[in-house]
């Protein structure tokens, strides 16, 4: 159906690839410890909206101009780079207060981990890339159907990763509640997020198209 196939494979490479570790996974544990599982969630639902755009980009064509555009992957690049350094930098430079780590996470606390979330990816042309190269290896070329059968299967990858990050999110806050509670250990979470923030920046500056 669609021209899609072989799609028990494409589940299980998904699956494999969701749940080897990297920059999402530590982004998701990071704000469980900091934030519970509300945070948690935030964070996950975020990665997987921003998931999206490029999937949809990868239906309708978008990536593979972003790929021939040179001019169109810098700009991309660099403005993504930017975000993350800049979203590293605060993070290291902010001093959590005890009171707010402890008590359930505000409304717009959450509203701004989750569109970090979304910006992280949506602004990654490395992202784009990826589910270029990934998703057409499972549709057949003379399929009448390509951006439908994109659009499919790039939900599916989407589903699993975020039953994935949100399973991740949950065992994480469970296994730090007590770290919570300790503001030095929240100002490590702080600095390990900024980090990993800048170094996904530094990635995407470097990062050209093939």
């Amino acid at each position: 159906m669609l021209g899609i196939h072989e799609i028990w494979l494409f589940i299980l490479s998904g699956v494999l690839l969701n749940i080897t570790p990297g920059p999402d996974s530590v982004y998701v544990i990071g704000r469980s410890m900091q934030m519970g599982w509300r945070g948690g969630a935030a964070a996950a639902l975020g990665i997987s909206f921003g998931c999206f755009f490029h999937v949809a980009a990868a239906a309708i064509g978008l990536s593979a101009l972003l790929m021939a555009s040179s001019t169109a992957f810098s700009i991309l690049k660099l403005v993504g780079a930017a975000y993350l350094v800049v979203t590293g930098l605060q993070m290291l430079w902010s001093r959590p207060a005890l009171a707010t780590a402890i008590d359930e996470p505000v409304r717009s606390s959450l509203r701004r981990v989750f569109l970090q979330g979304v910006f992280t990816n949506a602004l990654n042309p490395k992202v784009a890339l990826f589910f270029l190269a990934f998703l057409p290896q499972f549709v057949a070329a003379d399929s009448a159907h390509k951006p439908l059968a994109f659009l499919t299967l790039g939900l599916i990858f989407i589903f699993t990763g975020t039953l994935w990050c949100l399973v991740l999110a949950a065992f994480a806050a469970r296994a730090a509640h007590r770290l919570r509670r300790s503001e030095g250990a929240i100002a490590w979470v702080n600095r390990a997020l900024g980090g990993l923030f800048i170094y996904l920046g530094i990635r995407v500056a470097m990062l050209e198209t093939r």
